[in-house]
């Protein structure tokens, strides 16, 4: 039996460059590409689709890691046969006793205690670079809950997933307790105008004193101090239970690194936001993204009103503006994907009037060490 070799991976500067190196192990283009096909496969198995899936370009980009989070991806080989990668992800300019932990197992190397060997690797490379609380996710389609016999509740004390499903009595084996479990809705596209019409009607009533402003991909420089405020409050301003997450530190400089990593990643970005018409300052927002490698799917990112300017409709009312864009510039696309804390009632209300069904569940894991 030959012993599981886990070795990091080198992130190419192009998907294609590259074949094979003289002593036959794959360069990092062909390692990295092998890394995305097993993803791929994952995604394909679980959803049958590849919807929530990053595409190569949009993989690669991220994996480069940035001065924000530093990023490191392991393969695992057992001889010839890859058996699965892991991952480490380490915030440095805050949350820097933090790590994201991530682990995949090929189909075919499944329960045999290899997903266990990535997740100790793993860890022990968060635990050499000082951090000491670890994060992870796991994501299930929503028929897995039906029927379940018992629940692993949320720390949260909103929901719970399946404690018979691979994936939760993995993280609940290794120590992870589950701190939040967060709903994944999906919206039929298109939303017919007259929907969206009556809906933003209904949000103008209660929003005097507000008004829309909209870019596509980049942020315009008048709004980019205000929108990076805005960012910085979505850190702390949503439902995060028990997660141990500090506020981000944002910044125009950041939101401009972020702007240039969707275009080299080949993401198209849609924002809608509200403009307190008295102050001049930006109090909500929220954000679609869309790739043209899954034309079919728009991704619904933040959706953040700042605390002191709820209950005035302005979530509804960015939404809905957002969508109404959203699907004049990608006529391809046939719905869009959101997620949103179980107990963030409220935004679920909005997605509910939208026309957002049910379509899976997420559940955040976190570990402390010492």
């Amino acid at each position: 039996m030959s012993a599981l070799a886990i070795t990091p991976v080198n992130i190419p500067p192009t998907p294609d460059a590259g074949t094979y190196v003289a002593d036959g192990r794959p360069d990092s283009a062909a390692e990295f590409r092998e890394c995305h096909a097993l993803l791929e496969a994952h995604e394909l198995e679980k959803w049958g689709n590849l919807d929530r899936c990053p595409t190569l370009p949009e993989n690669m980009e991220y994996w480069r890691g940035s001065e924000y989070e530093e990023r490191h991806l392991f393969i695992a080989r057992r001889g010839a046969d890859t058996v699965g990668t892991c991952s480490v992800t380490l915030p440095v300019r805050e949350n820097t006793s933090t790590a994201g932990i991530n682990v995949l197992v090929s189909a075919a190397h499944r329960r045999q205690g290899w997903g266990r060997r990535l997740l100790e690797h793993a860890e022990a490379v968060a635990m050499a670079h000082g951090r000491s609380s670890l994060d992870g996710y796991c994501e299930l389609p929503a028929e897995k809950l039906e029927g379940a016999v018992r629940l692993v509740p949320a720390k949260s004390g909103a929901g719970g997933l399946p404690a018979d499903d691979a994936s939760v009595a993995f993280a609940a084996a290794a120590g992870y307790e589950l701190e939040q479990v967060e709903r994944a809705s999906r919206l039929t596209l298109p939303v017919p105008a007259d929907h969206l019409q009556e809906l933003e009607s209904k949000a103008l009533l209660r929003a005097d004193g507000y008004a829309l402003v909209a870019w596509a991909d980049k942020c315009p420089e008048r709004l980019v101090t205000e929108y990076a405020i805005l960012r910085n409050r979505m850190s702390t301003d949503v439902p995060t239970a028990g997660l141990d997450w500090e506020a981000e530190d944002w910044d125009a400089a950041r939101v401009r690194h972020e702007e240039r990593a969707n275009s080299r990643g080949g993401v198209q970005v849609q924002v809608a936001a509200a403009l307190q018409e008295r102050t001049g300052q930006l109090v909500a927002y929220t954000v679609l993204t869309w790739r043209p490698g899954v034309p079919a799917c728009i991704i619904q990112q933040d959706t953040l009103v700042t605390a002191e300017h709820r209950g005035k409709k302005l979530g509804l009312l960015t939404k809905a503006a957002n969508l109404r864009a959203a699907q004049e510039r990608w006529p391809a696309a046939r719905s869009v994907l959101t997620w949103n804390a179980v107990e963030n009632r409220h935004m679920l209300a909005i997605n509910i009037s939208l026309g957002f069904k049910l379509a899976g569940y997420e559940g955040e894991w976190q570990k402390r060490l010492g």
